[in-house]
């Protein structure tokens, strides 16, 4: 379904200039964005991607990675195609990398009202947008975040925190939560693997905790790459700054796409990265795609507050939003 785009400007010569992303692209007519799902037609921008699902499944929240949003509840997740990012080593690139400029490709025609009903009747308590970047089917994202809010439903962007503060602002009424993909701590990084850059990232991320969103941060650990002492440092600090309260999660890297010169991370690499982040001050950290460094624990007398196995919740001794044991406050949303 073609649909003229939020978020742009017309310019001189029949331009569109996009302000969704923080690449803000100047796209001439006939031409597609960095995101290749969004086109200037005639002068006006339009996406190209409006309804047609790529993927959707109920999930266990847990899956996103979100740890303090009501734990072992599901939430219906969904994609389009594209990506505004152009990651080497995107571990969902059959779908993200496509493009509408590259491929015709199709996935289900689903309306807003129909995803909803989906996600009632599989019993799930949030919608994600996720597998992809949200932030490219932002308009479809918009129309059923808004439907959602009015039956009650929760909605979870996970994303690479490109968007701009106007779509932050827009989608702000409708938007609980986002984990945010923090791929790295250097511009050079951003550079050389997403073909972006950090500074957009970050500024989300602020924004995010600004406007009250309840916000978890992902940086999947690449050997040799983003796992220096003085990168892991400096996001851990960061995210402190922001609020010792965001849990970070700190995943494990196996080869995918075009980037498969390394190995695995070493699960050693991940605690290791566990220790930098607790010495910064941070009240949570999970270790991702192991078994072990999944339980929440309360940062104040240490007891186990949600046991998980992977993404099962197998057991959740938080009460009305407190320790079971000591009474101190638990960051998240818990009822």
């Amino acid at each position: 379904m073609i649909k003229e785009a939020m978020l742009y400007e017309k310019t001189g010569g029949g331009a569109a200039h996009c302000r969704l992303c923080s690449h803000r692209c100047k796209i001439l007519p006939g031409k597609f964005g960095i995101c290749g799902v969004r086109q200037n037609l005639d002068g006006k921008l339009y996406t190209l991607v409006y309804g047609d699902v790529i993927a959707s499944h109920s999930d266990p929240i847990e899956k996103k990675p979100i740890y303090h949003f009501l734990p072992g509840t599901s939430s219906y997740s969904l994609a389009t195609i594209g990506c505004n990012f152009k990651c080497s080593f995107c571990q969902n690139w059959e779908i993200s990398q496509l493009s509408k400029k590259s491929t015709d490709v199709s996935g289900s025609e689903i309306k807003p009202a129909d995803i909803i009903k989906e996600a009632k009747s599989a019993g799930c308590k949030s919608i994600s947008y996720t597998y992809t970047e949200p932030t490219i089917f932002f308009e479809y994202a918009h129309d059923i975040a808004k439907l959602a809010k009015k039956e009650g439903l929760y909605n979870n962007f996970v994303t690479n925190g490109y968007m701009t503060a106007e779509a932050l602002e827009e989608i702000r009424p409708y938007l609980d939560i986002a984990n945010v993909d923090l791929k790295g701590f250097s511009e050079g990084f951003y550079q050389k693997f997403c073909q972006a850059r950090l500074e957009p990232v970050l500024e989300s991320i602020r924004a995010m905790k600004t406007l009250g969103i309840w916000v978890e941060i992902t940086t999947l650990i690449i050997p040799g790459q983003n796992d220096s002492e003085e990168d892991l440092k400096g996001a851990a600090e960061f995210i402190a700054g922001c609020g010792r309260e965001i849990p970070w999660h700190l995943s494990r890297f196996h080869p995918d796409y075009k980037y498969l010169e390394s190995a695995p991370t070493p699960v050693e690499a991940l605690k290791k990265a566990k220790g930098i982040g607790e010495k910064a001050g941070l009240k949570y950290i999970y270790l991702g795609n192991v078994v072990e460094g999944n339980n929440t624990y309360c940062y104040n007398c240490k007891s186990l507050l949600v046991k998980r196995m992977v993404f099962d919740t197998e057991e959740n001794n938080i009460k009305n939003g407190k320790c079971w044991k000591c009474g101190v406050k638990i960051e998240g949303i818990f009822e």
